[in-house]
């Protein structure tokens, strides 16, 4: 009866889908409400195969001045014996399709690893600190500020930037939504368009929440991502490049 009552919580439960990412996301789960985790918690569930629970079993922050999404932290399985890089079990869930198909895939030649959509305003700002922690940590990254030259069509080489990258990143700000807001068919909304065609897109919120973000872009709130409330801007870079690091 235990058990069954596990497998009932988890299925009402919206974490996989929405994510607990706040106190009021789990206020708003019809499984977990306002206790936490229920009367059941997943303390007593047995993980997925792909991550393992810290060995200590302590609760413990993701970093970035905000609690993690479950108030406990994981190992992915792809994640480097000695790495220092703290997952919360959501995160993982979140990033292992992502990883699966990686793997699947195997080297991309001259791909590079992602394509950061952004928001004009955002250029020079948290795009470019998001862009400079990736290559700072090895990872390559198609960025319009410096790979689309002065007098190129801009359409078009977004259209070949997409088309030589293994996974999309949206970098989900305040200026990004009020430009989807405002701007049907601006660059931005073209490039997002593309990316949720596909099924490699992560989404990284920064200064806003997946509330907001939802009220713009259902589509896109619906795919669980990377939270700068919960890590630092160099944490989601550190993640990131772990995903797409494949064994030598």
């Amino acid at each position: 009866m235990r058990y069954q009552g596990i497998i009932g919580h988890m299925a009402r439960c919206t974490a996989p889908v929405y994510g607990h990412r706040t106190s009021s996301g789990r206020a708003n789960c019809p499984a977990c409400g306002g206790r936490g985790y229920g009367g059941y918690g997943y303390r007593s569930y047995s993980p997925p195969s792909y991550y393992s629970t810290g060995s200590s079993g302590s609760v413990r922050s993701s970093g970035g001045g905000g609690s993690s999404s479950s108030g406990s932290s994981a190992r992915p399985r792809w994640s480097p014996a000695g790495s220092t890089v703290i997952y919360t079990p959501a995160e993982v869930t979140a990033l292992t399709p992502f990883r699966e198909s990686v793997e699947k895939r195997g080297p991309y030649g001259e791909r590079r690893d992602f394509f950061l959509c952004h928001a004009w305003d955002d250029r020079r700002g948290p795009a470019k600190d998001l862009h400079d922690q990736l290559e700072s940590v090895g990872v390559s990254v198609w960025f319009s500020e410096k790979d689309i030259p002065l007098g190129i069509p801009f359409l078009r080489e977004i259209d070949k930037g997409l088309a030589k990258s293994k996974i999309g990143i949206v970098l989900v700000t305040p200026a990004l939504l009020e430009r989807l807001r405002a701007e049907a068919g601006s660059i931005a909304d073209r490039e997002l368009s593309a990316l949720l065609a596909r099924d490699q897109l992560i989404p990284v919120v920064h200064n806003t929440t997946y509330e907001a973000l939802r009220d713009v872009s259902p589509m896109l709130a619906s795919r669980n991502g990377l939270n700068t409330a919960e890590n630092t801007m160099m944490n989601v870079a550190a993640k990131l490049a772990e995903l797409v690091a494949l064994p030598a």
